[in-house]
């Protein structure tokens, strides 16, 4: 029987660049809770953004955020990674040198940010609606980081992601994390991480689990369950790891409800 489901974001349940989870998951997710059934968000974004995406059922889920740079259940916090400051302070400085590339460093609360552009601005705070720190100067950085990321307002070209896997890729994990989005990590850090966390806690085992993803940052998640979904639309290395495929997370979800969560039943 199935104790726990997780999903990322962008790309799996939020798609065409939506910026607000379909309304037919929030009813799900309490009727999984119901059965004792944990759904666990699982995504390279902050804590505070993922809470309010999923303000309607927050306290009845639990949640990975900065690709498992952290682990959080009704407001407790189970762990949070850090990145070691000279190494962040170097790939932020070789993505401020870079033409058309903007930075954001993940902490705990949010994000420091430094825009070279408005449109950059408006995608972190309006639009995305992130919890932003606008600084002027790298100096201002003083919080310990989780994560960077890099952003390419026209996408994440084959060519660009050699570059920065080339440049920092033996230091941490780089990995792409969206349309336009590439994240450094540390090596430590993934969204398995975040995964094991909860079974633990659960006492349940892989063959228990259940997660969807579409991205090369959900594959260590992926084999981390027995019954990992990639979207059809996912990378083909994606596409390999996993167990399944399918074009949508809820009627996956309403077949393991109606099947008491017997997962045998949902093929």
């Amino acid at each position: 029987m199935i104790k726990m489901v997780a999903s990322d974001l962008d790309g799996t349940l939020l798609v065409n660049g939506s910026q607000s989870i379909p309304e037919e998951i929030f009813p799900l997710i309490k009727k999984l809770k119901d059965m004792g059934i944990l759904f666990v968000a699982a995504s390279g974004r902050q804590y505070a953004n993922m809470r309010n995406l999923f303000a309607p059922v927050k306290d009845d889920m639990a949640f990975i955020g900065e690709n498992g740079g952290l682990a959080i259940q009704n407001e407790k916090l189970l762990y949070c990674d850090s990145f070691d400051k000279k190494l962040v302070m170097e790939i932020i400085e070789a993505i401020q040198e870079k033409k058309d590339a903007e930075f954001s460093c993940s902490t705990k609360d949010f994000y420091y940010i430094m825009p070279k552009t408005e449109h950059y601005r408006h995608l972190m705070v309006e639009e995305v609606k992130n919890h932003c720190k606008i600084i002027g100067s790298l100096t201002e950085i003083t919080e310990p980081c989780m994560k960077v990321a890099v952003y390419e307002r026209e996408g994440m070209t084959e060519e660009s992601i050699r570059y920065w896997r080339e440049r920092f890729g033996d230091r941490c994990t780089v990995v792409t994390s969206g349309f336009a989005w590439v994240d450094f990590i540390p090596f430590t850090t993934n969204k398995a991480k975040g995964i094991r966390k909860y079974q633990e806690l659960l006492g349940v085992g892989p063959e228990e689990c259940v997660a969807f993803g579409d991205e090369y940052n959900d594959i260590e998640m992926m084999k981390s369950v027995k019954y990992s979904f990639a979207m059809k639309h996912a990378k083909q290395g994606v596409r390999e790891a996993a167990a399944y495929e399918t074009e949508e997370v809820a009627p996956v979800l309403r077949r393991l409800i109606q099947a008491g969560g017997n997962i045998k039943e949902v093929f």
